[in-house]
């Protein structure tokens, strides 16, 4: 995973576990996405590796963010 990789509207990025000697890397959305599911939802994930399910989980999350 690349250090920082926004979508074209900035609503998320993400942020390499090794960089920061952390376990996991995390893709995160800012507040402007629209992912709201009542009064709480995620707005970071955690990544110990990146499978084909993961990048269209990802893909879904960011065109959901953007709608």
């Amino acid at each position: 995973m690349n250090d920082t990789k926004k979508s074209a509207k900035s609503t998320g990025a993400a942020q390499s576990g090794h960089k920061f000697k952390s376990r996991y890397a995390t893709f995160g959305f800012q507040d402007s996405a629209k992912l709201d599911e009542g009064a709480m939802w995620p707005t970071s994930y955690a990544l110990t590796k990146l499978t084909t399910d993961d990048e269209a989980r990802i893909a879904a999350l960011v065109k959901q963010a953007v709608s």
